[in-house]
């Protein structure tokens, strides 16, 4: 069974840095791609960005790139999200999932089977 589990996020000042964390159990947390998505309130998911399995290659939406730094760490079975200069419209539920089979260059939420339950960022001016 593969079990994700959000944390990190908070209320901040827009401008701030802040690191998401999301704690993976299970053996396909080493093997396959994951990534990052988020959701406003009344919006649709989106994609935020997504890590390779093995070859640590990365993919960061095109609008968060220079923002947004995603990276695991496979000793701790985590995966991070490094958000720099918050924005207001940051603000939305940040969910991290896994992609059981497939590349990580995938940016849509149906090619990913297993999400956690997410961490709220909320970013005020």
């Amino acid at each position: 069974q593969v079990q994700l589990v959000e944390s990190g996020g908070g209320l901040v000042q827009a401008g701030v840095s802040l690191t998401l964390s999301c704690a993976a159990s299970g053996r396909t947390f080493s093997s396959r791609a994951m990534g990052w998505f988020r959701q406003a309130p009344g919006k649709e998911r989106k994609f935020v960005a997504a890590i390779s399995g093995f070859g640590g290659a990365t993919l960061v939406a095109d609008d968060l790139k220079g923002r947004f730094t995603i990276s695991r760490d496979y000793a701790k079975n985590t995966l991070y999200l490094q958000m720099n200069s918050l924005k207001p419209d940051d603000t939305a539920v940040y969910y991290c999932a896994l992609r059981q089979a497939g590349t990580f260059t995938s940016t849509l939420p149906h090619e990913y089977e297993y999400w956690g339950q997410g961490t709220q960022v909320t970013v005020y001016s």
